[in-house]
């Protein structure tokens, strides 16, 4: 479905309703806004089998992330929320999070590039203290800069049902990639993570590198766009002869890494990539 309005999206809310049969309904790379929102918010309370809403590209704010959100507090059938690429804001994540502390059934969230800062960071962080059931959240191309990357580590530590964790922002530097390494010393059910920020630099890395040396549950590692250059990479090769868990530790992606370094890395370690 393309090009559908508010509008559009009140004709399709209007089915939605009473479906009884669809499970999947894509609406990304749409204009629909705050308006559109309500209306579909409003089918979902009162829909039984819906499962998966992707609303990627469109024009939602923070009033139609309050619509939605009042909707996942009550609605118990929705497993997916694709919602990136909008602009709900600080005070949209705000909505999105307390709902989260109530839904018992949505498994994978994705935010990014919503114009979230570090006090949504905070509010997210929170609603992980709580949430028992999300196993995926992603954020990225966010403002979320090293304290809000402190926020997430903190929530990390106890959550215990996240297994996949995807967070980008060029705010992050090499103190916010500690926060999130630490982290991976205590955290013991995350399998995927993925962090990308022009601001890790080597340094990053090298806090990374340490946490990977006793981290026995993480399975894949993706730092992209990280500037980590040839001594953060010697870094992660260094980690990877002391674990022996990681299956994949993707860095060939907007690191300064020479194509020759990279093959090195790979001949060393085919866990490269």
């Amino acid at each position: 479905m393309k090009h559908i309005t508010d509008t559009g999206a009140q004709y399709v809310a209007t089915v939605l309703r009473n479906n009884t049969t669809l499970i999947e309904l894509d609406l990304q790379q749409n204009r629909i806004g705050d308006a559109g929102a309500q209306s579909l918010a409003e089918a979902i309370l009162q829909n039984k089998t819906l499962t998966e809403l992707n609303l990627h590209y469109n024009r939602i704010g923070t009033p139609g992330a309050q619509y939605l959100a009042e909707a996942l507090r009550h609605n118990e059938t929705l497993t997916e929320l694709y919602f990136a690429h909008n602009s709900i804001g600080d005070v949209g994540a705000q909505y999105i999070a307390d709902a989260l502390q109530d839904n018992k059934t949505l498994t994978r969230l994705i935010l990014g590039r919503n114009q979230i800062g570090d006090a949504g960071a905070q509010y997210l962080a929170d609603a992980l203290r709580h949430n028992k059931a999300l196993i995926d959240l992603s954020l990225g191309d966010d403002p979320i800069g090293d304290a809000g990357a402190q926020c997430l580590a903190d929530a990390l530590r106890h959550n215990k049902t996240l297994t996949k964790f995807s967070f980008d922002s060029d705010q992050i530097g090499a103190t916010g990639a500690q926060y999130l390494a630490d982290a991976l010393q205590d955290n013991k059910t995350l399998t995927k993570l993925s962090v990308g920020g022009k601001q890790i630099g080597a340094v990053g890395a090298k806090y990374f590198a340490d946490a990977l040396q006793n981290n026995e549950t993480l399975k894949l590692f993706y730092l992209q766009d990280s500037n980590i250059g040839y001594t953060g990479a010697q870094y992660l090769a260094d980690a990877l002869r002391h674990n022996k868990t990681l299956w994949t530790v993707l860095i060939s992606r907007m690191n300064n890494i020479s194509s020759s370094l990279l093959e090195k890395l790979k001949q060393q370690d085919s866990r490269f990539t």
